[in-house]
């Protein structure tokens, strides 16, 4: 059965004989004017349920509605999260980081399919503030994980597309959660290594790797002390063939160099340790010191301790990440504000002064 329009264009389409959704319509034969088919959205017991049974497709459905910025899916996907996260938590979550062209994309393949070999199950994702710009994401051509991509033991998920750093880096937490409540026990979290986002994901990971490559001009190649600071490990990455014996060398200066810094997690020293994506040599070496570092920072609380700092500064961000976005809906603040920033501009009115009438307007 078919529906024409005034206007000349096909309405929605029902064809008989399908089993019906929960709005009454054929699930699978809801058929947009467009011709696409229109899925009916799952209830928040069918997400819920999805999940936990590691259904990919509900799981893709899942992330999708928590990545929506509708306010419809708000409510929905903060309750399918408070159902499951009593299931989540029981991973390791590994951040990875490094310079364009260190080969981390490579090298999380590499990782990811050793680990699946052993028998984990492997969810990807990533930080990726830039994609507001440049329309696109760190992960979303899948085609250079191809292998990874393929194994029925790993999921890819591309980072959200738009928004600031703050919605990404909240979308990006919740995917974490939705990733272990479908049983998947080591989340790799990729980050475009430039600016804040290190920071970001450092906040969200327990253990923080930082990917580097030998021969590349200086040995900190741009990264500053402060993201050194802040891995539990420095991988020399692309050490093979010619290049072994230059890379072995940046391990060694890397060594050295963390020895005069603050450990980045109590009890762990920070090492530097060398790897061949290409070639898979060192990668099953990173996981074991991976699996030392959980050991240690487990038997000394430190595991369970930033685990827990993290979801109150999570708490704390969201609540400052909110009260802005209220500030800013503020029709009195609307009005104000562009001729409050004209006279800051213009020298007309002190910063301070200009920042008190607008919070005034809030009391």
């Amino acid at each position: 059965m078919s529906h024409e329009r005034s206007d000349g264009r096909s309405a929605l389409r029902v064809v008989p004989g399908v089993e019906g959704g929960h709005d009454g319509l054929p699930e699978k034969a809801r058929i947009s004017h467009r011709g696409t088919p229109v899925r009916r959205q799952l209830s928040t017991e069918e997400y819920v349920e999805g999940v936990l049974s590691g259904d990919r497709t509900c799981l893709g459905r899942a992330i999708t509605l928590v990545e929506s910025n509708a306010p419809a899916h708000f409510a929905q996907a903060q309750e399918v999260l408070r159902l499951l996260l009593p299931h989540a938590g029981h991973s390791v979550r590994v951040g990875i980081t490094g310079v364009p062209g260190a080969g981390k994309s490579t090298f999380i393949e590499a990782l990811g399919s050793h680990l699946t070999s052993l028998g984990h199950r492997v969810a990807v994702t990533a930080v990726d503030p830039t994609s507001s710009r440049t329309g696109g994401s760190i992960l979303g051509d899948k085609t250079r994980m191809e292998r990874l991509s393929a194994d029925g033991n790993a999921f890819i998920r591309p980072s959200p597309s738009g928004g600031v750093l703050g919605g990404v880096a909240r979308k990006t937490r919740e995917t974490i959660l939705l990733f272990e409540a479908a049983g998947y026990d080591v989340i790799l979290v990729e980050t475009v290594g430039v600016g804040q986002s290190e920071i970001t994901v450092r906040s969200m990971v327990d253990f923080f790797l930082l990917v580097l490559v030998a021969g590349a001009g200086d040995e900190l190649q741009g990264i500053k002390k402060g993201v050194v600071e802040l891995a539990d490990a420095i991988l020399v990455n692309k050490a093979d063939g010619a290049n072994a014996v230059a890379a072995e060398a940046a391990r060694g200066e890397y060594e050295r160099a963390l020895h005069y810094l603050q450990p980045a997690t109590p009890g762990w020293q920070s090492r530097a340790v060398c790897a061949s994506a290409l070639t898979g040599q060192g990668v099953p070496d990173v996981w074991r010191m991976i699996g030392e570092f959980c050991a240690v920072a487990r038997s000394s609380g430190a595991f369970v301790r930033r685990r827990q700092e993290q979801e109150r500064d999570w708490l704390h961000a969201l609540i400052e990440q909110q009260l802005v976005e209220r500030f800013r809906a503020n029709p009195q603040v609307a009005r104000l504000l562009p001729e409050l920033e004209v006279a800051v501009m213009e020298g007309r009115l002190p910063v301070t002064s200009a920042a008190q009438r607008l919070l005034d307007l809030l009391s």
